[in-house]
């Protein structure tokens, strides 16, 4: 049997509308897939938590997920916040993650980010409103970390916050609020051991704010008191040119440190 020209292209063109229909499957099958169990790490906060990071370009960890906006789990990528979206880049959170992910190859790590850039500790609490973002942080976060847990289980939470609160009027008592914040979280979310991990804010920020220092110590201070609570260190750490917000590189150095709590202490499942 033998075709004519225009039935073999007939057959080409055939075959070309099959294969780009695979690839199409494939690609929307990998958008969509599902994520394992995952432990959960909820990251909380302002500007430095959310990131206000350049982004750059990244390879993607198919172990990372990250919840969305949307409330849908996919492969996580900077940025991983949506609080200002105008303003929102790199924060601490992937870095972390992936240095876990270094540590411990087998696990699925699930990020669940709701920082907020701006947020007072106050706001931090059940009902409270922020005007700036027209949102309830606390009950927002609760909102999406009990969908989370539909995925996995909470291993841990990072904070980085306080430079609203770096006023004189507000510093002295930082220490008392964040004992019950972590408290609060503990309790609502039925994980009475579950690490919390909190970072100073930067030397450059405290260098041009005394009260910044105060809060700085009061972190020391709860961390003392507090059970599994750790404090990591922003030292040396440099900032985008505004002395407020941590660069990429800052932020994912900032990132490292958190993640060596939780490889220092022991606080996940030995690497296998």
């Amino acid at each position: 049997m033998s075709f004519s020209g225009m039935e073999k292209e007939k057959v080409r063109f055939g075959f070309r509308v099959l294969w780009a229909a695979l690839v199409f499957v494939i690609c929307l099958a990998f958008m969509h897939r599902q994520p394992p169990r995952l432990k959960l790490f909820l990251l909380i906060g302002q500007s430095n938590m959310a990131g206000r990071g350049k982004v750059d370009p990244q390879e993607l960890n198919p172990n990372i997920w990250m919840l969305t906006r949307e409330e849908q789990w996919v492969t996580a990528k900077d940025p991983l916040h949506f609080d200002k979206p105008a303003v929102v880049g790199v924060g601490p959170g992937l870095s972390f993650a992936e240095t876990l992910s270094k540590q411990y190859p087998d696990m699925q790590i699930g990020l669940v980010p709701c920082a907020v850039g701006g947020s007072e500790i106050d706001v931090w609490s059940p009902g409270a409103y922020y005007a700036q973002t027209k949102t309830y942080p606390y009950d927002d976060t609760m909102r999406r970390i009990r969908k989370a847990l539909g995925q996995g289980e909470l291993a841990g939470i990072l904070w980085h916050q306080g430079e609203s609160d770096s006023k004189p009027e507000r510093a002295g008592v930082y220490a008392r609020k964040l004992e019950a914040l972590v408290s609060r979280l503990r309790t609502e979310l039925q994980a009475p051991d579950v690490p919390f991990v909190a970072g100073t804010l930067g030397d450059f920020y405290v260098n041009r704010n005394p009260s910044a220092k105060l809060v700085n110590e009061q972190l020391l201070e709860a961390s003392k008191r507090v059970p599994n609570l750790y404090v990591v260190s922003a030292a040396g750490l440099g900032h985008k040119g505004d002395t407020t917000h941590f660069d990429t590189p800052a932020a994912r150095a900032l990132g490292k440190r958190y993640a060596e709590v939780f490889i220092t202490h022991k606080l996940l499942p030995p690497a296998r």
